[in-house]
Order: C-alpha cells, then sequence, then structure tokens
C-alpha cells in the first residue's frame, strides 16, 4: 500500500504549538518513525511536508498536492493537541466513510497505551482533510500542554500504535545475531561511501569498534535519550544503542539502534567534510547539517536551510556564504 504521511506543522510560518514539549518536535519524532516502521513492513511511503513556504495556506496546499499527484492510497497527518492544560486524550479526524474506517483502528491502538478517548471526529473544516483526493485521517495523538498525557507519552509506543492502526503488524526492530561494526582502523577523513568490513571475530576488534562508535557520535554532538554525551567505555548499552538511534534519525536512515554498514556509510559521508552548496546537494550529510544549525530536516539544501547556515556562520565568526567549506566544518565537527 502506499501511504502519504504528512509530519504536521515543521514549515515557517506553518508552525506547530507549545506546551509542556513543542508540537513540532512530537510530530517530526513520531512521524519519521511511522515512516520507517511503513517502509520496513514493505509499505511505500511518500512524506508530504514540504520543505518551505511563504504563508500557512501554502503549506497546507503543498501537503495536499504532494498526496494528490503521488495517488497515494491513505493520507495521514500526524498532529498534536493543546488547550488549556487540563484537556487531554487522543482523537482522530476524518471525513469520509473510508476515512472513519481507517481511523477507528488507529484510534484504538492509541488508547491501549492509557489515553482518553475522545473519539473520531467529523474533519471536514481541516483543509487537509477536504483537498486530498484520497481517505485521509489527522491524528492529534494527545495534548502537549496536558502533564498527564506528557507523562503517558513515547514517541516508539505512539508510531507503533499508529502503524499497527493502519496495517494490522507491529513493525518489530530488526533483531541480528550479530552487529555489523566498522574495521577497526576506519581512517580519521574516510571517503564518502567508502566499503566497510564487517567485524566477525574477536571480541577486541568489537570493542575497538564500539569505542570508535562512541567516539564518533561525540564528535558528531549526538547525544544519548538523556541528551548527555556518551561515556566512552567500549560499551554497546542503552545510551550508545539510544544515541546510534538518534543519530540514524538525523540522517534518514532506519533507526534500529545499531551501526549497520548503512550507519556507517552515511558517518563516513559527514566525516569526509566535502563542501556542501547549492540545490543540487542532498542525502545524510545534509540532513546532519540541517540538524546541527536547527533547519527543517528533508535531506534538501534549500533556501530555509541556506540561511539557517549562514546564520550560523555568522553566530561563529565565519563568512556567512551559505557554504559549507574547511571552516564551517572545523567549527561543527572539529
Amino acid at each position: 500500500m502506499k501511504f502519504g504521511i504528512d509530519i504536521g506543522h515543521n514549515c515557517p510560518p506553518d508552525t506547530g504549538a507549545n506546551g509542556i514539549k513543542s508540537e513540532d518536535r512530537l510530530t517530526t519524532e513520531v512521524g519519521n518513525k511511522v515512516i520507517d516502521k511503513l517502509k520496513s513492513l514493505g509499505h511505500t511511503v511518500i512524506p508530504c511536508k514540504p520543505n518551505s513556504a511563504r504563508t500557512v495556506s501554502q503549506s497546507l496546499g503543498s501537503r495536499c498536492n504532494i498526496a494528490n499527484s503521488n495517488r497515494v492510497d491513505v493520507f495521514v497527518s500526524i498532529h498534536f493537541n493543546a488547550f488549556n492544560g487540563k484537556a487531554n486524550g487522543a482523537e482522530i479526524f476524518a471525513m469520509s466513510d473510508a476515512g472513519r474506517k481507517i481511523a477507528q483502528p488507529v484510534l484504538n491502538e492509541i488508547i491501549k497505551l492509557g489515553f482518553f478517548n475522545r473519539g473520531v471526529k467529523n474533519g471536514s473544516h481541516l483543509y487537509v482533510l477536504r483537498r486530498t483526493n484520497m481517505p485521509g485521517i489527522l491524528v492529534e495523538c494527545c495534548f502537549i500542554d496536558s502533564a498527564k498525557d506528557m507523562q503517558l507519552y513515547d514517541g516508539e509506543a505512539m508510531a507503533n500504535a499508529i502503524v499497527a492502526g493502519l496495517t494490522g503488524k507491529v513493525a518489530t526492530t530488526p533483531v541480528s545475531p550479530k552487529p555489523i561494526n566498522p574495521p577497526p582502523n576506519v581512517p580519521a577523513n574516510p571517503v564518502p561511501n567508502a566499503p566497510v568490513n564487517t567485524i566477525t571475530g574477536e571480541e577486541e576488534n568489537k570493542d575497538r569498534s564500539i569505542l570508535r562508535l562512541q567516539q564518533t557520535l561525540n564528535r558528531l554532538k549526538i547525544t544519548d535519550r538523556n541528551n548527555k554525551p556518551l561515556v566512552e567505555d567500549n560499551s554497546m548499552g542503552p545510551a550508545t544503542s539510544s544515541a546510534t538511534e538518534k543519530f540514524q534519525r538525523v540522517v534518514g536512515v532506519l533507526a534500529t539502534g545499531m551501526a549497520s554498514k548503512t550507519t556507517w556509510d552515511a558517518i563516513n559521508e559527514i566525516l569526509s567534510k566535502r563542501v556542501v552548496a547549492g540545490t543540487k546537494a542532498t542525502g545524510a550529510i545534509v540532513r546532519y547539517l540541517q540538524y546541527r544549525v536547527g533547519a527543517v530536516s528533508d535531506g534538501i539544501y534549500g533556501p530555509q536551510t541556506q540561511g539557517a547556515i549562514k546564520k550560523f556562520q555568522q553566530q561563529n565568526g565565519l563568512t556567512a556564504d551559505g557554504i559549507v567549506g574547511v571552516m564551517t566544518w572545523q567549527k561543527l565537527i572539529g
């Protein structure tokens, strides 16, 4: 099945609400996980969030145009509610019988997480449901200004619930008996997309590769689930796994928490510190730059990303030209 997944807001001036947490941050977290999980189940996924817009109306229209032009089978827009600090729970909007049939099982799965059931509601007033040509739902996962909801909230569990409701299946994290690690002697400045051999033998090599992973994530300013730098202890514990998963989400690869060859390819591309400039630049290296400078993460070097890079350069005493060259990389990763 082909799904259109719309990560709500995140396209200034179209920005989400703020409460105990930020809607833009949570929709990005849940949306990216939903996309990864649907892909892992074999579905085609079309991300519908635009890169930039001059107005909120243009942002909404672009989302609909992406879904319509790609002829997706189901459109899903992910949001979080905010009201008065007391309202709580999950609700889903739909405007057709087909949409309501999609909405109900998704809501049922979210309610299993402990959220109050606010029901499936009429979404005929919502732009993205009115202007899309296929059955669609808008999910209000819970309230970001509700202490009760924020205590219950877990991005992984929420994404699993949405995917289970949409497909009837749970997307589990792939388990490999032996994690694929980089060789112990990865060069300091590897070439992008260089082949990386798999460690299959002795514990000493495996430990050294885990240590290198920890050192590299710290160099790239990727923190663990508690936003702390990693302790470089040669151990692939929960902190290192969570930081690895965070990096994978940042660069747009399957977030397993295990350092696969795809993960090391992305790391190597970033460590190559190649010059990045112009709208033709795409991929993991651009996503990493967007993460570091606070731009919307879509892997495309557009005007908004260029503006954020110029701001970073200006703040760090560099020539604000939007070109990520030697001096800018030095400020980013040394």
